[in-house]
């Protein structure tokens, strides 16, 4: 008999983490709330007490070929951003694929999960279930909370003078289901994030007029990139993150801002970020620009206070005769049924080895998957932090010691402050970070190795798209199809829009990257004249 795992949540992390369970020969058990797979991406015309919450024009921001389980590519035919039930119906199929339903009980709440009387022992946990209003406790050898950081709003109420004397109504974006009820209405929307920018566009063409107030601004970046491929090919490479991680601090600055300044000024239409060399998570919304040039949407600094009606900004402006406020301003960590200092150690700060293990355990008996945020997409993430955490729980793998854990989280902390800004996120460079995962497991690709044996399939992983395949490709978990799903990644990226064929189709050359690469002694020397 394995080891016996208690899985907190059925969505993508909740999926990846029974399936690598599994495949480490440990015995999952998966609770989950609702009535069906798929976590945040499974729509309810209602926002449900304890589950995440979409509205229903939602799409993604990653592509298809980016956001993959790394084994299981998706049909060629779908579009490269998907809408939420086709990302949904593919959730669906991988679980049935790899049969992980039999693992799960539905409608049922996990209400409580204590480390037992022998835990500095055997490192087991108690874990309290309701289900039709009945409780049973268990006892599980590990954990694994893949609940997801959607849940619970942050609603800063009392950041806002006035709001209490405010007539009119106001809710969190958690709440907002679509327009219609929005039509000829002024709204305010407070928060530039996707979640704001996108209900701010999609109410501009039903709603009076439509505000947004953002008080440090954002970097707004289109999906479709460079010769209209999605942007996350083009961007999230090996290549592109050697060249972030390697030039001096001032030129991959520079390089960033005139980057993220290509589509149009930040500056011209009110978005600019107070600190732009900040790598922040960009907004991504295609239509937001055209919105603002259109006058269909206003941008704003953030509100002084609220009168009865109206609100105040900090330039002293004001909107009058507001119908409705929508807070856009994310969301809170919180797990209800764990005792708070074991994810929050230190400060009321989440405090993980990783982002994945609470450090200070006696016993590395539990994991928190998929609460990593990154410049990349959540599936892969996920499935690679479940692997490692499967093998950590069957001791094929080991931790350091607590205050080698402990330094390592000080020292991203530090990093993160450098690259981030302050944020409760927990926020890393995408690439890196898979990379530091995919070693721990001896998945991690061998570039060099790679030049030598197959320098065609190597050329695509270092200067091509950094895909989930990457990390089936080698070591423990390999799969077969990897090498073939990485060369024929374009092929299935411009079949979906390829629907009318009038040419060959056109694919990105890896070369071509090594040429701009000849050019940097010209950027660097363009930014250190722009500089001084």
């Amino acid at each position: 008999m394995g080891k016996r795992v208690a899985i907190v949540g059925a969505g993508v992390s909740g999926l990846a983490s029974i399936r690598s369970c599994l495949e480490e020969g440990l015995e999952p058990t998966c609770f989950e709330r609702s009535n069906d797979v798929g976590g945040l991406w499974k729509f309810s015309d209602q926002a449900e007490e304890g589950r995440a919450s979409i509205y229903q024009s939602v799409f993604t921001n990653s592509s298809k070929e980016m956001m993959c389980f790394p084994d299981f590519p998706y049909p060629d035919d779908y579009p490269n951003y998907m809408h939420h039930s086709k990302l949904q119906e593919y959730i669906k199929t991988f679980a049935q694929k790899n049969n992980l339903f039999r693992y799960i009980q539905f409608e049922t709440l996990v209400s409580s999960i204590k480390k037992c009387p022998s835990f500095t022992l055997t490192g087991q946990w108690e874990v309290v279930s309701e289900k039709d209003g009945k409780q049973e406790t268990t006892i599980f050898d590990a954990v694994m909370i893949c609940s997801g950081h959607h849940v619970y709003p942050n609603l800063p109420t009392d950041s806002f003078p006035g709001l209490d004397k405010f007539q009119g109504h106001y809710l969190h974006s958690r709440e907002y289901k679509g327009p219609d009820a929005f039509r000829g209405k002024n709204v305010l929307v407070i928060g530039l994030g996707n979640s704001g920018t996108d209900i701010a566009v999609e109410l501009s063409r039903l709603a009076s007029r439509v505000i947004i107030s953002t008080r440090s601004g954002s970097w707004v970046m289109s999906r479709v990139w460079d010769n209209g491929y999605p942007w996350d090919m083009v961007y999230v490479t090996r290549f592109a993150t050697f060249l972030r991680t390697t030039l001096p601090s001032f030129v991959s600055d520079w390089l960033y801002v005139q980057k993220m300044n290509t589509w149009f000024k930040h500056e011209n239409y009110g978005l600019m970020p107070l600190n732009g060399t900040l790598r922040k998570e960009p907004v991504f919304n295609d239509e937001l620009p055209s919105r603002i040039l259109c006058g269909a949407v206003s941008i704003k600094p953030g509100v002084k206070t609220f009168t009865e009606t109206s609100a105040i900004f900090e330039d002293d402006t004001v909107f009058e005769a507001i119908d409705y406020v929508i807070f856009a301003t994310g969301y809170g960590y919180a797990y209800p049924f764990l005792d708070d200092i074991i994810i929050k150690s230190r400060n009321n700060e989440v405090t993980l080895f990783k982002g994945i293990f609470p450090p200070l355990l006696e016993k590395p008996t539990m994991a928190v998957i998929g609460l990593v945020q990154s410049l990349g997409a959540a599936i892969p993430t996920a499935d690679l932090q479940a692997r490692w955490a499967a093998k950590v729980f069957t001791n094929s793998c080991t931790l350091p010691t607590k205050n080698k854990m402990m330094n390592d989280i000080d020292e991203k902390m530090g990093k993160k402050l450098k690259w981030f800004g302050q944020s409760q996120t927990l926020q890393t460079d995408y690439v890196s970070y898979m990379d530091e995962l995919g070693s721990f497991i001896g998945a991690k690709p061998n570039i060099p190795w790679l030049f030598l044996t197959d320098p065609q399939l190597a050329l695509e992983v270092y200067f091509g798209p950094c895909s989930p395949y990457q990390f089936r490709l080698m070591g423990p978990g390999k799969w077969e199809g990897a090498r073939n799903a990485i060369m024929t990644q374009w092929d299935r990226t411009v079949k979906a829009t390829r629907t009318r064929a009038v040419s060959a189709a056109q694919r990105p050359q890896p070369f071509y990257n090594l040429l701009k690469v000849l050019s940097i002694p010209v950027l660097l020397l363009t930014a250190f004249l722009a500089f001084y």
